[in-house]
């Protein structure tokens, strides 16, 4: 019962707002150039589709996530991680971190552009720091949420270092790490389409929604932000709820 619900609320939800959109576009009084209708969306949908626009804008986008992504899980854990087991690096790094988290991405865009010039590579670069300090922080809290008292059982009965982090630290940090590791990947996720407007890549779905509004395209727009909706929900869905089902959830440390 509670599956059907979950499965039937979303859905239902969807077409709510599918309904509103073309009674919008219908009776709203707007130009049919800027408000189409589903019908119109679809067929640009199955138009780029079937050209094999959407797929080659899609796989050059995914390639730029996985990219940026991958670099900033490996920074962002791997400091937060040593954030959190020494103290040294916490009054060093968290002072740094603390200035940066809050400045929006695009912000850096300029600058990169200057250093590493236009295209895939200031791309990725840009969306993996930018992305890695939601990952440093909340790995850092959950190195820091290990309770004390499990350490120092683990040290009474012999454990060394090494088994300490593996079977202690890395266990009873994980849960804020698989957030942030979420957080990221929306994060990198939402600068990567607006970054890809601004460097002059060569293919992208970021570069397709800017060339639509070029020529006034509305429908391709549209189609091409469902697009990127459907893509976040699959991430999401697909990658992350199957890992934590098989790690934190399997292991009773968060609910299912």
């Amino acid at each position: 019962m509670m599956r059907a619900l979950s499965i039937a609320i979303p859905v239902a939800t969807f077409a709510a707002i599918a309904v509103g959109w073309q009674l919008l576009a219908s009776y709203g009084g707007f130009p049919p150039k800027l408000v189409p209708g589903l019908g119109v969306i679809a067929d640009a949908f199955v138009r780029l589709a079937g050209n094999g626009i959407l797929l080659a804008a899609t796989i050059a986008t995914l390639y730029r996530l996985i990219g940026g992504f991958a670099l900033a899980a490996i920074i962002g854990v791997s400091l937060g991680i040593l954030m959190g087991r020494r103290q040294w690096i916490e009054d060093t790094v968290l002072p740094i971190v603390s200035f940066l988290y809050p400045i929006p991405g695009l912000a850096y865009a300029p600058l990169f552009v200057l250093w590493f010039g236009l295209g895939d590579v200031p791309t990725i670069l840009l969306v993996g720091v930018s992305s890695s300090f939601t990952i440093t922080i909340n790995a850092w809290r959950g190195v820091k949420s290990v309770k004390p008292v499990w350490l120092r059982s683990a040290e009474v009965m012999g454990a060394g270092d090494a088994d300490i982090f593996r079977r202690v630290v890395l266990p009873g940090a994980l849960p804020y790490v698989m957030i942030g590791l979420r957080l990221g990947l929306a994060q990198a996720w939402r600068i990567l389409i607006a970054v890809e407007m601004l460097m002059s890549v060569q293919r992208g779905l970021g570069w397709l929604i800017f060339g639509a509004q070029t020529f006034l395209n509305t429908d391709v727009m549209l189609a091409t932000i469902a697009v990127i909706g459907a893509i976040g929900i699959l991430l999401e869905r697909q990658v992350f709820a199957r890992v934590e089902r098989y790690t934190v959830v399997r292991w009773g440390m968060v609910a299912a």
